[in-house]
């Protein structure tokens, strides 16, 4: 096995390859068009990743949150629109998407009230910006449970196929 990294500033991209004891070069066998060279630049940040080699470090590594790490620190359009998630435990995920629900279920009358003539005046802001909070801590939530999911199937806790299967009954 090659020699271990003692750089002390390693990048995401570093430390998912290093905690499946991977060199650059058997990384780069496991992934078929990224060589071991082009592993060491993104690592040492000498050059930035493409989405197509984030999406196979994502597979090869077993570790689907460097997508979101991407999308959310190095793609300009997703550094804009695509929050960072944090891995969770499923009962503090699911905890947090029922209180947003019910936090949601307590206003949805004001919600329809402010939204029914299709503007939103002078007295309806304050209000619609709680519901708006409300509604990106669902999508959160959401989005944090799909990665949950995921790194689930690629630790081979769930079975991916058997959940696609369950999916199209």
């Amino acid at each position: 096995m090659g020699k271990r990294s003692t750089r002390t500033n390693k990048n995401i991209y570093q430390i998912a390859r290093e905690n499946l004891d991977l060199t650059r070069s058997k990384a780069s066998e496991k992934m078929d068009y990224i060589s071991a060279d082009r592993i060491e630049k993104i690592e040492s940040e000498k050059s930035l990743p493409h989405p197509d080699e984030i999406l196979t470090m994502a597979q090869a590594y077993k570790f689907p949150g460097l997508c979101n790490y991407y999308c959310s620190h190095e793609c300009p359009i997703g550094e804009q629109y695509v929050p960072e998630l944090q891995p969770k435990e499923l009962s503090q995920i699911v905890l947090e998407m029922l209180a947003s629900l019910n936090a949601l279920d307590k206003v949805k009358n004001r919600f329809i009230e402010i939204t029914v003539d299709g503007k939103i005046t002078e007295d309806e802001y304050e209000d619609f910006a709680d519901i708006q909070d409300e509604l990106r801590n669902i999508s959160l939530s959401a989005s944090t449970l799909q990665l949950w999911i995921d790194q689930m199937i690629a630790d081979g806790q769930i079975d991916g196929e058997k959940l696609e299967n369950a999916r199209k009954k």
